[in-house]
């Protein structure tokens, strides 16, 4: 078991909400549920690829803000492109790959290149790819790439 977790409190949709981030990361499970008496999900436990998380739905006192976000590490725009759709969808987008999900959960969809571009050797580069990515709300790697190079 995890030293840390994620817990998230949902307002009554947690299971549709963990229903949806399963089907929308490979490498994902449904790892137990608990049903309050009235038959719906009171708490439940998941993994979304790997990262354990425990959910509740604990009502309308808390609401998520983005002051809290889940940051996924992407390797191809391919990668991006579906994730960024899958989880906009009923959501918002918003800038420099941030995305607030429909049940209120803010992502981060981020290339794993970046780092790398926005630390590069060369200060000039790595502010035109700052630049770029500021401009941006889905990320998009081979633009990101095309302002370091300064083409």
């Amino acid at each position: 078991m995890e030293k840390i977790t994620p817990f998230l409190w949902f307002d009554g949709n947690v299971e549709a909400a963990m229903n949806h981030y399963v089907r929308v990361f490979p490498n994902s499970k449904i790892e137990s549920v608990t049903r309050g008496p009235d038959g719906g999900v009171f708490s439940a436990t998941f993994r979304l690829e790997g990262q354990r998380f425990h959910a509740l739905n604990g009502g309308p006192q808390f609401k998520f803000t983005e002051a809290i976000s889940l940051f996924v590490s992407c390797e191809t725009q391919k990668e991006i492109d579906e994730l960024w759709e899958k989880l906009c969808e009923g959501g918002q987008p918003s800038r420099c790959g941030w995305l607030k999900d429909k049940f209120g959960l803010s992502w981060q969809i981020v290339p794993s290149v970046l780092g790398e571009l926005l630390q590069g050797k060369d200060p000039e580069k790595s502010k035109r790819a700052m630049d770029a990515m500021l401009r941006m709300d889905k990320l998009d790697i081979e633009r990101l790439r095309e302002a370091y190079d300064g083409r």
